[in-house]
């Protein structure tokens, strides 16, 4: 299907050139051939191009052109010996690049720089309800995720074992030089569990059957390869002590389900709960990521008040996967308020119609999702 995306890539594009990181299935290819039919492109995952490259990188300057403003270069981490070549035609020639990739692990193992500066970084999420519009189903997208390929599926959960099988298991652990394939499978599958969770590596350790450091070790890997991100503890409240450990969410919900083994989501289950949770975490971290917002963040205080997420130090949101929302569900809100450190408080649920309980706001989440990209809450 296309899917017009968010990133304005013209536009980021006429200012300087970019990096552009983004899971495998994103998306990427796709939409820069979209966005920039005419361009120069090379796709070092095709056997003669990385091979012609990797022998002689100044082939690349020597197939470049005056005409040439604009070059594309697809999964650079395959190639960092080719950023040499880049910057300097970068700095010489006014060449703008566009250099995307799955992963920056193996561009941070070699030390370098990302081009000094010379190119900033943009991220590409799976797909979000604002892109999809229409053709946005809840149920679908918490049950298979976001993933284009997987969204639009005959197939899902079949291209779910392909995806897991092929890409998680065998190219990530590769790329990170896993040497312990069984073991980094079981740790998959438990922090998929934990997904949402504050990170406890001793408990994640001892039921993956690995020591602490590999699992610390493989946290660091699914950060860098962008599968997942810490979603660290908001400290600024005094009266109520905050914890400072962080969450951690992995970055596509059918990814998660698939490594917890579940599938056939059931609205109104406790997994939709936690399912709803992290769709609603990926909206705002991808709009976060799309509009430049620097914050995002929960609030747990060590008398277990909890708001799942403090947006850019301005909104408390508490998500709810309910039809009626009780007085109950406001108690983390209500005692965040009391600070009076924040603008807006939103509970985020499957209720049919606005509402507002004090200076609380009840929504449902197709309302707020549109505030949410409107700027409203940011």
């Amino acid at each position: 299907m296309d899917i017009p995306r968010i990133l304005d890539l013209p536009k980021l594009l006429a200012a300087k050139s970019y990096f552009l990181f983004g899971p495998r299935q994103t998306g990427k290819t796709f939409m820069i051939r979209r966005q920039f039919p005419k361009a120069k492109y090379y796709n070092l995952h095709e056997t003669d191009t990385f091979l012609k490259f990797n022998q002689s990188p100044h082939r690349l300057r020597q197939e470049l052109t005056s005409k040439d403003k604009l070059v594309i270069m697809d999964e650079i981490q395959k190639l960092p010996l080719l950023l040499d070549e880049i910057q300097v035609m970068i700095d010489d020639q006014n060449v703008r690049f566009l250099l995307t990739g799955s992963s920056a692990r193996a561009l941070k193992r070699k030390g370098l720089n990302l081009l000094g500066g010379r190119a900033r970084t943009k991220r590409l999420h799976p797909l979000c309800f604002r892109e999809l519009g229409q053709q946005f189903n809840l149920v679908t997208a918490l049950d298979r995720g976001l993933l284009p390929s997987l969204y639009f599926s005959d197939s899902p959960y079949e291209d779910l074992q392909a995806y897991v099988g092929t890409y998680l298991k065998e190219e990530v652990a590769a790329e990170a030089v896993v040497r312990n394939l069984p073991a980094f499978s079981r740790f998959l599958t438990v922090a998929a569990l934990c997904n949402g969770q504050m990170l406890n590596y001793s408990k994640i350790a001892s039921d993956a059957q690995v020591p602490k450091s590999t699992v610390q070790e493989y946290f660091h890997i699914l950060r860098d390869t962008l599968l997942g991100d810490d979603l660290p503890a908001w400290r600024r409240t005094e009266k109520r002590k905050p914890l400072t450990t962080a969450k951690f969410y992995f970055f596509d919900i059918g990814i998660v389900r698939h490594l917890q083994r579940r599938r056939h989501l059931q609205e109104g289950s406790p997994e939709f709960g936690e399912a709803f949770e992290s769709y609603v975490y990926h909206e705002l971290k991808t709009y976060c990521d799309y509009q430049g917002v620097p914050d995002l963040a929960y609030w747990r205080s060590t008398s277990d008040f909890e708001v799942d997420f403090i947006l850019n130090d301005c909104t408390a949101i508490e998500v709810k996967a309910k039809t009626n929302v009780s007085d109950r569900d406001l108690r983390g809100l209500r005692a965040l308020q009391e600070e009076r450190l924040l603008k807006h408080a939103v509970v985020v649920s499957l209720e049919t119609h606005p509402r507002r309980v004090g200076e609380i706001q009840i929504l449902p989440w197709q309302e707020f999702l549109a505030w949410l990209w409107e700027g409203a809450y940011s």
